[in-house]
Parts: C-alpha cells; sequence; structure tokens
C-alpha cells in the first residue's frame, strides 16, 4: 500500500496545482529537480524600431512565483503563477521603458480566470518522436494559464548536461541587449545559459493556445546523476547490520553498568559486565598474535620444504 501510494502521490499532487520537485516521475523513472527551485528568468528580444519589445519570462518549476509588493498589481501576474511573462516596450534613444503585457502563463490560476496547473510529464528516451529518443531528460508540461480568454500552456524541456547544474544564468539587462543588437548580432540568448527561450506562439488544430516553450541544460536532467536522475536508495543490509550491533552493545554496556552500580556499588572496571575479560581483551590479543607470527615463522624457517 505504501508503494502504491507513492506511485500515485505525484499525478495526484500535480491534478491539484502542486508539484514535487525531488519526485519528478515520467516512465517510472524519477528525476529530481528539487536544486532548480526558485524563480529563474530568460529573456527574448525582438527589434520594433525605434524601440525593442523586450519579454522576460520567469519561471519557479517548484512553487509558485512571489509577487514583488513594491509592483503594482496590473504590472504583474498573480500569486499562484509559475510561469509569468512580462512584455517591455524600451526606447533606449528616449530612455523609455514600459510594461505594455503581463502574461500568466502557467499557475493553478482557477481563481483568477485561468484554469489548474494539471503538470505532466514525459521522459524523453522514451517518448514517441524519434527526435525525443535521441536526447536525455524530461519534458514538463505546465497549463493554467490565461490571457485575454486565450489559454496559455509552458513546455519546459529539461536536458542532460553533466556539465551544468542549471542555476548559472544571468538575465540580460534592456542596456544589454541594445547593444548586442547595435553590434549586429542577431542571436537572443547567451549561449551559456542553461535556460533557453525557444518560442511562444499560437499552437493546437485551430491555434487556440498560446505555448511557451524553454530548454533548460542541467545535470540534474540526467538519468544516471547523484541527486538527479536516480530514485533515492534506502541502506543496505550491511549498514543496518552495524547500526543495529553498535546500538546493542551500547545499551548492554549502558544497562550491565547500570545494574552493576545499584546492585554491587561497583565502581570504575568493575561496572562494566564482564570487566575482567574486557580487561584481559589486550593480553589475549598479544598473546594470539605472538602464536601466528611464531606460527608464520616456523612454516617459513625451511624455505617451504617439510623436515625429513
Amino acid at each position: 500500500m505504501p508503494a502504491l501510494a507513492s506511485l500515485l502521490f505525484p499525478l495526484y499532487a500535480a491534478a491539484l496545482g502542486t508539484i514535487d520537485c525531488s519526485k519528478i516521475l515520467a516512465d517510472k523513472h524519477n528525476f529530481d529537480l528539487s536544486a532548480l527551485d526558485g524563480p529563474h528568468s530568460v529573456m527574448h528580444s525582438v527589434e520594433q524600431p525605434p524601440s525593442f519589445l523586450n519579454t522576460t519570462y520567469t519561471i519557479n518549476i517548484c512553487r509558485p512565483l512571489v509577487p514583488d509588493s513594491n509592483v503594482k498589481k496590473e504590472e504583474r501576474c498573480p500569486g499562484p503563477t509559475r510561469v509569468c511573462a512580462i512584455e517591455r516596450l524600451v526606447n533606449p534613444n528616449e530612455e523609455t521603458n514600459a510594461i505594455s503585457r503581463v502574461i500568466p502563463i502557467a499557475g493553478d490560476l482557477q481563481n483568477s480566470g485561468g484554469g489548474l496547473l494539471d503538470a505532466s510529464y514525459t521522459r524523453l528516451r522514451t517518448a514517441p518522436s524519434p527526435a525525443d529518443q535521441a536526447r536525455e531528460g524530461v519534458r514538463v508540461e505546465l497549463h493554467g494559464g490565461s490571457y485575454n480568454g486565450r489559454k496559455q500552456r509552458a513546455v519546459v524541456e529539461f536536458l542532460c548536461d553533466p556539465d551544468v547544474t542549471g542555476v548559472e544564468e544571468e538575465e540580460e539587462s534592456v542596456l544589454d541587449v541594445y547593444r548586442r543588437e547595435e553590434g549586429g548580432n542577431e542571436t537572443t540568448a547567451r549561449g551559456t545559459m542553461p535556460l533557453v527561450f525557444k518560442k511562444y506562439g499560437p499552437e493546437g488544430a485551430k491555434g487556440e493556445v498560446d505555448v511557451l516553450t524553454l530548454e533548460w541544460r542541467t545535470k540534474y536532467a540526467c538519468e544516471n546523476v547523484e541527486g538527479g536522475g536516480k530514485e533515492k536508495g534506502s541502506w543496505g543490509f550491511f549498514t543496518w547490520f552495524i547500526i543495529i550491533a553498535f546500538l546493542s552493545i551500547a545499551t548492554y554496556l549502558i544497562f550491565g553498568s547500570w545494574l552493576n552500580y545499584n546492585r554491587y556499588g561497583a565502581r570504575g572496571w568493575d561496572l562494566l559486565p564482564h570487566g575482567d575479560t574486557i580487561r584481559d581483551v589486550p593480553y589475549l590479543i598479544k598473546d594470539w598474535s605472538r602464536r601466528v607470527f611464531n606460527t608464520v615463522q616456523d612454516s617459513g624457517s625451511r624455505g617451504g620444504y617439510a623436515a625429513v
């Protein structure tokens, strides 16, 4: 029964809008993404002369984002949001920076005009697509967002990279984006950033859902990394044996000492049960070592041949 509960809990928690980051269960394989807890951001910039449309996507895979109380309510996503997009129209020449849209993409937002988080997980190695099967990691799909009557969804692909923890990202400032664009570099994300924007736009049979796709490289998406892919195993038999033996001996000595003190008024070595035997242990070991040494010396004195 406990094993069944441990298998069903991740699905039940996801349906309620909560995610246990240490138990991302996909195709009977557990991914531990708890090290990625906290808000992480990536920026996408589109040139709209003479301005830039900069969109910052912020995600916390483990828990809802914490709203900044110093920011106006209309300029931030509602409390239970997990993935939030904030668009800013930036004009470097006039030094203006105005928020144009705030989009709650995913979260437990049924009380804010949206729906449930309804998280789902796909293990890439066993996914139907051959392209996915060539990669190692897990795809996390988050729902619940709504903007201007359009449903929102976030798809985050956690890809195995043994050399990256996944928390090294550094968001570019508006000025960095402007300077990079002025220099003729058209890329919109640094190559060293683990969290990368892929696309955002309408999807579905009729384009009825706006989907954000992010790619997140991290060692915790590897299936054989410690603290990442493998399920945490329990202690082995010998570990438990040593612990139980130690506790048993300690209990015996403590109880025996207490009994000798109260019954016989013993002191010092006499407190210990079988104190005489314990005092003789060093001498017994010394005598046993001498016997072994003499035996080895006698057998080796004839060069390996027996006496005639």
